[in-house]
């Protein structure tokens, strides 16, 4: 992946992330003063402080995505479990980190899209298949050792 001619941003899909991840965000982009976006169809509640800020979008389908993919640049962070949002930002050169600190690249997001489509397919057939696991403390000490990498890597820690 090229460097990018910019600081990192760290963008996210905040209608479905978890506060406990927002959190997390929040207290590292204080830290090492990254730029973090929140973007929803719905008001989101920011720590207050120039570096965090939140966009409210339009209520309607993928209009949080679509703004996210329209405002991403190549080495930016996304943080989404939305699997197609994830292959659009991978496109366009970001850097994809799933709530449960799963790292989503060009090699794994093609197998990960057939995936969600099978499941898609068996919901619509009528097969119950349920819905994530809660999210567990494992869970969170990945997201957080996997946000402390990417920014690392992006020179953005003290």
């Amino acid at each position: 992946m090229q460097q990018a001619s910019h600081p990192a941003h760290l963008w996210v899909d905040a209608d479905a992330c978890p506060g406990t991840v927002r959190e997390i965000l929040f207290r590292a982009a204080q830290r090492v003063g990254a730029r973090l976006t929140l973007i929803a169809n719905q008001p989101v509640q920011t720590p207050p402080t120039s570096l965090i800020d939140a966009v409210q979008v339009s209520a309607g389908f993928d209009k949080a995505d679509d703004e996210i993919v329209r405002r991403v640049h190549d080495g930016d962070l996304v943080i989404t479990a939305d699997i197609p949002l994830a292959a659009e930002v991978i496109d366009k050169g970001a850097m994809v980190l799933s709530p449960r600190g799963e790292v989503q690249t060009r090699e794994n997001i093609r197998a990960r899209l057939q995936m969600r489509d099978f499941m898609e397919t068996l919901r619509s057939s009528g097969v119950q298949t349920g819905g994530p696991p809660a999210l567990t403390h494992a869970d969170r000490k990945r997201f957080a050792d996997a946000l402390d990498r990417f920014l690392a890597d992006k020179g953005d820690t003290p």
